[in-house]
């Protein structure tokens, strides 16, 4: 009797494990995170709206999310200064009606214009100052063997004050 009882024990054992085995996974049994819908929308519209999980749209539009952990929405538009919303879950109301919720939804954003860059003056040349119009005379050469220079005749223009490639007012 006994041994009847530890034959169908092992029986059932053995039939379960080879339900198991032929099951890939049972994960369809663990619940999935809840999705919800977030909508964006933005001041002026058309900004990049992008999450942490990297999803993103122009505004105004609607992103499917997790609504299970905190996430951060940077939205960004050429002339406007970047800025991030955190956008947490909310606890289900008094009633545990509706689950968790994502707060704010729908996040808006006004975005501020980039403050102007102060304008350069323009660039005024520095004044140079003058060069000396001609070099001081060297000494003669210790070595007499050279002929002396010979003056010229035709008068060489003086240097510009200013050493400009053009002629001066």
């Amino acid at each position: 009797m006994i041994m009847s009882r530890v034959i169908a024990v092992m029986a059932c054992g053995f039939s379960l494990a080879a339900c198991s085995a032929s099951l890939p996974s049972l994960s369809f049994m663990k619940s999935s995170p809840p999705m919800e819908a977030l909508r964006i929308e933005s001041d002026p519209p058309g900004a990049e709206a992008k999450i942490t999980s990297g999803q993103s749209c122009r505004t105004p539009c609607e992103l499917t999310v997790e609504a299970a952990g905190e996430l951060a929405v940077t939205l960004a538009l050429a002339g406007y200064q970047p800025q991030t919303v955190s956008v947490r879950p909310e606890a289900p109301g008094p009633q545990g009606q509706g689950g968790v919720r994502l707060a704010p939804n729908p996040v808006f954003v006004e975005l501020l214009p980039t403050p102007a860059a102060p304008s350069k003056k323009p660039a005024t040349p520095k004044k140079k100052k003058p060069v000396a119009a001609a070099a001081r005379a060297a000494p003669p050469p210790a070595n007499t063997d050279a002929p002396p220079p010979m003056p010229s005749s035709a008068a060489e223009p003086a240097a510009s004050a200013t050493n400009y490639p053009w002629p001066s007012r």
